[in-house]
């Protein structure tokens, strides 16, 4: 029987038992859509490097000699949905049956299951063979319990796995470092320059303003930064152990004007369209760990491995567990607008300006400049959590909605009501200046609560805090923020009221 086998954008998964053998009765089909291209509006480095990913991946599976149909955006007979591609390519193959790899959204599952129902021939959905854990496992292992802890979940993680233990306790006599990954960068070690690639990405480009997508920052004239091929990923992972993983631990949070990437590793886009498995990663970390024990200290290790292996399972199982209703939670009932200048990073906010320019610029920001940047703003002006999630699901090259939502609505917007985080991540003025250089090269001043040459991070922080403090009253880890807050002289806190009512009124203005 002939089969149909649909490949989606971030299933590029090279290692699927579906390539093992050559069958000539299976036509693997692969299309750029306008589907995927519209639904939110991405960077143009998100566009091209899906686009070039694809092309590559279906590239490879036709030298392994499988039967590849391959749709380009502007192709004649691309009708730029799966409702109308499935069933013309069904029939002008003579499929008897559909198959395809579980999505990784929401949106897609439900969609495929439609399109399957309406069909007269066989279909049957497969795994995709790339994450430690199924949909539902985190949703298992805390039936029953009251609070989602992802430390628990990690932990378990570790054990099942065998990572980083030893006769069943964790390696280096405690299971967590995050204490230890907390340095501010001061000028030591030097910074390595990171990878390029030498990728010609005008013709893809090209397609794409032709197709007229629209898509938000930059990419002409800029080294391109991202994988977009197993190979070129392999060699990004390489250069994460041998270079930046001595150190990645210690300055994992740390911020700095000039240096965009410090020594993270890059590695997300790579593993989120699934060119690489996060079991090969881990691997790989941990050999590198082995071979150079005296270089690498665990504490370097286990703060990577606790991103993958444990934050990142957590975070899809997360999503299959609260969807569809995760993606309505509003909890603090913010319903302000985004900013203009998180389309343009044109404020006088040192820190915002080179974040978000940033982000323009490499379709990239660190999770420390999401969550306490960027993020720690949009909730202090109480912004509605809708318009953040459009933001970061777009302006991020490795944002598809089953990481970006929960990481988003929940761990940053606090708009799950506590599911994912057991408390706001907000700050003043004070940790961006612990943690960054940005406060030294700003307008405004750090240390300075009220007035015009006040941080305006200070006076949205004790404005947040009132305004939700019934919310947070019953909340022990709010407790010493509250009792700070109810130490504030009556003439000071209306003092930073009235700052932040005017913030976020007029926040351009800032």
């Amino acid at each position: 029987m002939k089969r149909l086998r649909l490949v989606l954008g971030d299933q590029l998964n090279l290692q699927h038992s579906w390539y093992t053998e050559v069958d000539d009765n299976v036509t693997y089909l692969l299309a750029e859509m306008r589907q995927e291209t519209d639904y939110v509006t991405h960077h143009i480095q998100k566009v091209v490097a899906f686009f070039l990913s694809m092309r590559n991946f279906a590239g490879e599976l036709e030298k392994r000699g499988h039967r590849v149909v391959y749709l380009k955006i502007n192709d004649p007979g691309n009708d730029q949905g799966l409702d109308k591609i499935l069933p013309k390519y069904i029939a002008s193959t003579g499929a008897g049956k559909l198959e395809y790899q579980y999505p990784d959204e929401y949106r897609l599952d439900k969609q495929l299951k439609a399109i399957c129902s309406r069909l007269e021939i066989a279909n049957e959905a497969f795994g995709t063979e790339h994450f430690y854990t199924s949909r539902h496992d985190l949703r298992d292992f805390f039936e029953g319990k009251e609070q989602l802890v992802m430390e628990n979940f990690y932990r378990m993680m570790r054990k099942k796995h065998g990572i980083l233990i030893q006769q069943g306790k964790p390696e280096g006599g405690q299971w967590n470092f995050d204490k230890s990954n907390r340095k501010k960068w001061t000028g030591e070690p030097a910074i390595p320059r990171g990878l390029t690639f030498d990728t010609d990405i005008r013709p893809v480009l090209r397609e794409v303003e032709e197709a007229g997508i629209r898509t938000i920052g930059q990419l002409k004239g800029r080294p391109f930064n991202w994988p977009t091929s197993r190979e070129e990923s392999i060699a990004v992972l390489h250069y994460f152990c041998t270079e930046l993983l001595p150190y990645f631990g210690d300055f994992q949070d740390a911020m700095l004007r000039d240096e965009k990437f410090l020594f993270h590793s890059r590695l997300s886009f790579a593993l989120n369209s699934k060119m690489l498995s996060p079991k090969e990663v881990i691997d790989r970390v941990l050999r590198q760990y082995r071979q150079q024990q005296a270089r690498i200290h665990i504490s370097q290790v286990e703060g990577f491995v606790r991103q993958v292996l444990g934050w990142r399972e957590f975070m899809r199982g997360i999503y299959w567990r609260e969807m569809p209703g995760y993606r309505e939670c509003n909890a603090l009932e913010n319903h302000h607008e985004l900013p203009d200048f998180f389309w343009t990073g044109k404020t006088k906010m040192e820190c915002l300006s080179r974040v978000i320019t940033q982000s323009l610029e490499e379709g990239y920001a660190h999770h420390i400049q999401r969550l306490m940047v960027t993020g720690n703003f949009a909730l202090l002006a109480q912004v509605a959590p809708e318009a953040v999630d459009q933001w970061y699901l777009g302006v991020y090259i490795d944002a598809i909605e089953w990481v970006e939502l929960p990481n988003t609505r929940g761990m940053s917007q606090f708009a799950d009501g506590g599911l994912v985080a057991t408390k706001p991540y907000v700050s003043s003025a004070n940790y961006i200046q612990k943690m960054s250089d940005y406060c030294s090269h700003c307008a405004y001043s750090p240390a300075q609560k009220v007035g015009d040459g006040a941080c305006p991070f200070n006076a949205l922080y004790w404005n947040f805090l009132d305004e939700k403090r019934l919310y947070f009253k019953d909340n022990q880890r709010m407790s010493l923020m509250l009792s700070l807050l109810d130490k504030k002289g009556e003439d000071e806190l209306a003092q930073l009221k009235e700052r932040a009512r005017a913030i976020i009124a007029t926040p351009d203005r800032y």
